[in-house]
């Protein structure tokens, strides 16, 4: 038996997945973690951007918090990855040796593109996704991959999310029509430089991150789902996610935040989050979303999986 432990830092959120595997192969997930941590927040305006110190303190705090569950566990292996906040920063090595040092805890840096295809594990591993375009949209990237035929055919990582957004076109608040126009604009021209996008046409979205699956949650609570958190494989119509955006962008902050089923800490980069999916759904002229709450986590368990069955066969020759 292995506790297979994967951490994920993202530029919004940190979390963290144990899953319990049984040497005949069998597993079961027995921890889930999230912390809000923020780490792109209020980035300075050199090129890399800079972590900030108060990030930095909150993003320790809760990998110490992760440190309290997975430290007691037998058999522990543990996979830690970061994402586009620590990618692009000009102190990540610094950042780096201080998680090391403080808590013992290697983290390695993904690419852009590693991401989109761990991602791409975790949806097609999951859900019936024959032909499609998968999104997760984090704090500060976008993952974009064309599905056809169950196959990764195309992916990329594009310098767009939720943080990034939000701080780039002051969407925190109240949001003017002008913020929405110019912010919309800026994304659109993004996926016009993504040759291969447009092979997507009329294909069904497969969205991942929590800001596209509060699309789903808002939706499933004012339809009055018992448990209205559980997101995946849930599909929405076009009608019914553009109805959910104009509820979002008609509200401030405050507004926002008393949403059912919106996250409260989420109020202020929602509009920002939401953004990438809904014009991503008009440039591909399609009808449909199809929410996945598994991703770059499962894709690694699964990657995993795969290294042991092969091991296990390999021995048993």
């Amino acid at each position: 038996m292995e506790n297979f432990a994967v951490i994920d830092l993202g530029s919004n959120s940190c979390r963290m997945t144990i899953t319990q595997i049984q040497d005949d192969g069998s597993y079961a997930v027995t921890h889930r973690l999230k912390e809000m941590v923020r780490l792109s927040e209020n980035e300075d305006e050199t090129t890399p951007p800079t972590l900030q110190p108060a990030a930095i303190d909150r993003t320790l705090a809760a990998l110490a918090g992760f440190k309290q569950v997975y430290e007691q566990l037998p058999n522990l292996t543990i996979t830690a990855v970061a994402t586009a906040a620590t990618r692009k920063a000009s102190n990540q090595k610094k950042f780096l040796k201080r998680v090391k040092n403080e808590l013992g805890l290697t983290i390695e840096v993904i690419p852009g593109t590693t991401e989109a295809y761990y991602d791409y594990l975790g949806v097609v591993n999951t859900l019936p996704t024959t032909n499609c375009v998968m999104m997760d949209t984090g704090g500060g990237s976008c993952e974009l991959v064309l599905i056809v035929n169950g196959q990764a055919k195309e992916l990329v990582s594009l310098p767009i999310g939720a943080v990034f957004l939000t701080e780039k076109f002051q969407l925190n608040d109240r949001v003017s029509a002008s913020q929405l126009f110019k912010t919309m604009t800026f994304v659109d021209k993004l996926f016009n430089s993504v040759w291969w996008l447009r092979n997507g046409l009329n294909l069904p979205i497969v969205c991942l991150g929590g800001s596209n699956r509060t699309l789903a949650k808002i939706n499933r609570r004012k339809n009055k789902f018992l448990n209205f958190e559980d997101t995946h494989g849930y599909r929405l119509r076009d009608t019914a996610i553009y109805e959910t955006f104009n509820q979002v962008i008609d509200q401030d902050a405050t507004g926002r935040a008393n949403i059912p089923g919106l996250a409260k800490e989420r109020a202020d980069i929602i509009v920002g989050g939401m953004i990438p999916a809904i014009t991503l759904m008009r440039f591909l002229d399609s009808d449909r979303m199809v929410f996945s709450q598994n991703g770059l986590r499962e894709g690694i368990l699964f990657e995993h999986l795969t290294t042991l069955a092969a091991q296990s066969n390999k021995v048993s020759e």
